[in-house]
């Protein structure tokens, strides 16, 4: 049945990319319209993509998330850029796209200039002290290519020391370790709003 579900949501997200629309979608099907501008810019997101498998995948992936993601990063190339950055930042360091995103949801709620009280910078809230002991001072955490490398790389690996436990590499990453409310935030964003089943 997950196996038909995914099939289903694939053939639909086809269509959808297909088929973007103007403004509702009810009133696009009522016109036949499509925004050939989104779908433009769509296509040239999907051809800089080199995280993805295939192109049918990039499309998918891309008008899903993105629709998800349009409450947080209303303008769309912009959202269409920064999930590109995040699926290939992502993609490289061997993690989910989706669960980064739910990282980032509770991270900074998507806003790449998001400064902690403790210093964190950027979306995925990394600590400015890590430019400094890999030996690259000049890195700006607040480039959203930038910080996702930085970002995925420092999950991956709490992920990888915690031999693949999800809560305590997400707590290690947090600094949060014992805790398990920031590891429950992370894991609620991730299945009520970005997780794909694959």
């Amino acid at each position: 049945m997950a196996k038909y579900t995914g099939i289903v949501t694939r053939i639909a997200a086809l269509v959808l990319v297909s088929g973007l629309v103007l403004a509702s979608p009810t009133q696009a099907q009522a016109s036949g319209e499509v925004d050939q501008q989104l779908k433009a810019l769509l296509m040239e997101t999907v051809a800089r993509s080199s995280s993805f498998g295939d192109r049918f995948d990039a499309e998918v992936w891309l008008v899903d998330m993105s629709a998800r993601m349009r409450p947080y990063l209303p303008e769309e190339q912009e959202r269409l850029e920064f999930l590109r950055l995040v699926h290939q930042a992502s993609s490289r360091a061997g993690l989910k796209p989706d669960l980064v995103l739910a990282l980032i949801h509770a991270e900074s709620l998507f806003d790449r200039y998001a400064l902690s009280n403790a210093g964190a910078q950027g979306v995925m809230q990394v600590m400015p002290f890590w430019k400094h002991e890999l030996g690259r001072p000049e890195d700006n955490l607040i480039d959203l290519a930038t910080n996702l490398r930085y970002g995925c790389t420092i999950l991956k690996y709490y992920l990888d020391r915690e031999k693949g436990n999800l809560r305590r590499g997400l707590a290690r990453y947090n600094g949060s370790l014992g805790s398990q409310r920031y590891p429950d935030r992370v894991i609620d964003y991730w299945y009520s709003y970005w997780y794909v089943n694959e």
